[in-house]
């Protein structure tokens, strides 16, 4: 069996800050991520970040990926990065156990991070699973990272941030986006990337949603129709669109399975999108010793995330002992950060939401 002071589940920008913050206190860290690169999201993310210079402001998130590594690999005499690694398990003796290349192992830390991400959410409709039919982050990848364009003729389901800037991507990278479409009565993505899009003549369709998919082997059509302000369709308003691609995005779900083995007391709050663990202010669990950072602890930006990612990172080693001088310094100016990344009407959400998930 394998020792470490702190493991680090997840290898994107939570995972990767919270790393470097631990390994930069003194602590002795694994980082484990199940594919065969770090970075997670910001792999496949070339837009422009906001927030300020230090959650890497006009800087594209796969270079702030990058950034993230070189910072990480000053301490590599203390940290091991374990790729391809899944882990299976936590186990209330504290191991946990991961597979890697076919081989089982088993670890020891002493204290955990959690930074494990969230899956897409999908929709129901007739013919949902036809080819073609996508979820915006599996077309961001296509795209971004392999190079493979999806379709001609693409449907985004969600006026989100990521339907928004995925839809942007889609145009750039030469595919004819035919509409935006989303049950709720307003966009919810950032102004910023719904005008860039409407300036490039993509209609965004609010109140509407699918109705049914149409196609032998693979999509050929998009029924879609409005919906009234109880979100029920109305009869009558159908429209077709010739699509040959349909990217869902409607929401992201935290990827919580490890914490509830574990025993991670957890609560259903919607506004951070689905069941997320009990968390006080230093990103600790309602068990000593784990930690949480990311979309796992509730779905914001990646800024957010890396912001959190710090704050484990320093909170889990000061618990190990490595009192750095400016621990009380760094903790504030994380929380700082945080404070400023969740103002405004976007931040209200997730305020009433961090409320219902405070230990």
């Amino acid at each position: 069996m394998k020792m470490t002071e702190i493991a680090i589940i997840g290898g994107g920008p939570a995972g990767l800050s919270a790393a470097i913050s631990a390994a930069a206190s003194g602590a002795r860290v694994t980082l484990i991520e199940r594919d065969d690169h770090l970075g997670g999201q910001l792999k496949k993310q070339t837009h422009m970040f906001f927030g300020s210079k230090k959650q890497y402001a006009s800087t594209r998130g796969i270079d702030i990926g990058d950034i993230l590594q070189e910072q990480l690999a000053q301490y590599k005499d203390r940290v091991e990065i374990l790729t391809d690694a899944t882990v299976i398990g936590i186990y209330e003796d504290g191991v946990l156990t991961i597979e890697q290349n076919d081989k089982y192992m088993k670890l020891k830390p002493q204290r955990f991070i959690v930074a494990t991400g969230a899956s897409e959410k999908f929709l129901t409709f007739p013919n949902n699973d036809l080819p073609g039919i996508y979820g915006a982050g599996a077309v961001q990848t296509l795209m971004n990272v392999y190079g493979v364009k999806p379709g001609s003729d693409v449907l985004m389901v969600g006026a989100g941030n990521i339907g928004l800037i995925v839809s942007y991507q889609l145009m750039q990278a030469g595919v004819n986006v035919r509409a935006i479409i989303d049950a709720a009565p307003r966009i919810g993505g950032y102004l910023v990337h719904a005008s860039k899009i409407r300036r490039m003549g993509i209609p965004i369709l609010t109140s509407h949603t699918v109705k049914y998919a149409y196609g032998k082997d693979s999509l050929e059509k998009v029924t879609i129709w409005q919906v009234d302000e109880r979100f029920q369709p109305i009869p009558g308003t159908e429209q077709d669109i010739e699509a040959d691609v349909m990217c869902i995005s409607v929401g992201l779900s935290p990827l919580a399975e490890l914490l509830w083995q574990i025993g991670c007391k957890m609560a259903f709050v919607p506004e951070l999108g689905g069941h997320v663990p009990l968390r006080n202010e230093n990103m600790e669990t309602s068990l000593e010793g784990i930690y949480i950072a990311g979309d796992v602890a509730g779905i914001e930006e990646a800024s957010s995330a890396m912001v959190e990612g710090r704050l484990a990172g320093l909170c889990a080693a000061f618990s190990l002992g490595y009192k750095a001088g400016n621990y009380e310094e760094l903790r504030k100016d994380c929380l700082e950060q945080l404070d400023s990344l969740r103002s405004g009407p976007v931040g209200e959400k997730i305020l009433k939401g961090l409320a219902k998930a405070t230990a």
